[in-house]
């Protein structure tokens, strides 16, 4: 049953009925290498060839073949008027409008807008994200484990925060927060960025604005207070070099200064003084 059809407006019943009038199925027969038949779907438009998937019958491949071509030449269907079951997976059904409504396929999940983008993981999660942003999303698949989200780059799984110099570790509300409370606008001039580094937090102390940096040992220690946001991520740094060559066994992250030279973050943390109760530890 194809009843998704009948939802559509004249002009995608038109699409439909020219294809099946020219007895177009966009199927192909495919045997697999233990010698089973399976059938490829895909479709060609605008002079650019889309594979629409793999399916077990022929009439399932010919379905999605039948729901492209609607979806590639009916303009009221949009995305969100995607619904389950479908003969398109959700992430085809969004990568076929854009390319109908803005002329670029991308195979992620992705409408573009003007200035910005939305990548859709599914039809109720949404994430915004600034247009220079493009580039990467269109190959970088997101993922979500959580309340986190995730790229697969090389292998690897990429918090999508550390693209805007937010670690891992770092704590919303805390350390970040979203400026319209939208947790999933990851446009630049939504983020707000408090805490840059692990160990960090900007605080008022008797009046006065400081960073306050802090080590996790058996409990969080105050390593000092500084006046610089550098100067408190170095003090962590050395702290962590000092617990060390005490025979801590920890693996301490450590904070990487991009404004600073190193000679300049060499001679910054030999002035650094951090709290004597460091130096008594034992391990």
């Amino acid at each position: 049953m194809i009843h998704y059809i009948f939802t559509l407006q004249d002009s995608g019943r038109r699409a439909y009925n020219r294809c099946m009038a020219k007895g177009n199925t966009g199927v192909y027969e495919t045997i697999k290498k233990d010698g089973s038949t399976y059938y490829r779907a895909s479709i060609t438009c605008r002079r650019r060839h889309i594979s629409l998937g793999s399916y077990d019958t022929h009439e399932e491949a010919h379905r999605a073949y039948i729901q492209a071509r609607l979806l590639l030449h009916d303009r009221s269907v949009g995305v969100l008027d995607y619904h389950a079951p479908s003969a398109l997976p959700f992430e085809k059904w969004v990568s076929l409008i854009n390319f109908r409504d803005n002329g670029l396929y991308i195979s992620n999940p992705v409408y573009i807008m003007r200035k910005m983008f939305y990548y859709y993981l599914n039809p109720d999660e949404i994430l915004k994200f600034d247009a220079d942003e493009l580039f990467y999303y269109s190959s970088h698949k997101i993922q979500r484990r959580g309340n986190h989200y995730f790229a697969a780059d090389y292998g690897m799984q990429v918090n999508i925060l550390n693209r805007y110099g937010i670690r891992s570790y770092a704590v919303e509300g805390r350390d970040y927060f979203f400026v319209n409370g939208d947790v999933l606008d990851f446009r630049s001039s939504n983020l707000n960025i408090v805490n840059r580094y692990v160990g960090v937090t900007k605080e008022v102390h008797r009046g006065k604005t400081v960073y306050r940096t802090r080590i996790h040992i058996r409990g969080n220690y105050i390593v000092g207070d500084y006046d610089s946001e550098e100067k408190a991520a170095a003090a962590y740094n050395v702290a962590a070099d000092l617990l060390n060559k005490l025979g801590c066994k920890k693996n301490y992250p450590r904070n990487y200064i991009e404004s600073l030279s190193e000679a300049e973050y060499k001679e910054m943390c030999k002035s650094l003084v951090l709290s004597q109760k460091l130096y008594e530890l034992n391990f």
